[in-house]
């Protein structure tokens, strides 16, 4: 397992200047197929996680320029069925980062071709970490929240790591 040095050794502490929250933002489009989808025509949840997983992933990399690899899916929502036929719109960004990871935030909505209407189906937090060439964690610059939403997100992100944090050495002394 790659984890992230998760004890705190300050905020945003990484390698380099920071990056706006817009520079890893990333935007996917799945067609729901029926291969994509179980007997009730809805997308399976694991084929959810996967593209939740994938764009995930590419924000992280686009934030970091490095390989990264999922540590945890830390929360995970899933609000309403897509269905065969509409478009799965993927969205993610890098919410926050402290020294080799990065919290990603994942939103699909599902839209209907013909009439455009969007509805949220699901979202989540995943957790990323940066790799260096042999493989190990590696610093990632820090992330630069800009817009009052994205300062949001980031303080909201930074809290959901100390709670983390709290709840593993919890149950390390259990």
């Amino acid at each position: 397992m790659v984890r992230d040095e998760l004890e705190p050794k300050g905020e945003g502490e990484g390698k380099g200047k920071g990056k706006p929250v817009r520079e890893s933002s990333v935007e996917m489009v799945q067609v729901v197929r029926p291969q994509d989808a179980n007997a009730l025509g809805t997308v399976f949840g694991g084929t959810v996680v996967a593209w939740m997983d994938t764009a995930g992933a590419i924000a992280a990399m686009r934030h970091a320029r490095r390989p990264v690899v999922t540590a945890s899916i830390d929360h995970l929502s899933f609000l309403s069925p897509i269905h065969i036929g509409e478009w799965a719109i993927i969205r993610a960004a890098v919410h926050y980062v402290h020294r080799t990871s990065m919290e990603v935030g994942v939103w699909i909505e599902a839209e209907n071709p013909l009439t455009g209407e969007r509805r949220l189906t699901t979202h989540g937090y995943l957790t990323f970490v940066a790799l260096d060439e042999q493989g190990r964690p590696t610093p990632v610059p820090p992330v630069i929240p800009e817009t009052p939403e994205e300062k949001r997100r980031y303080e909201e992100a930074r809290r959901r790591r100390e709670v983390k944090l709290r709840l593993r050495r919890e149950l390390e002394r259990a």
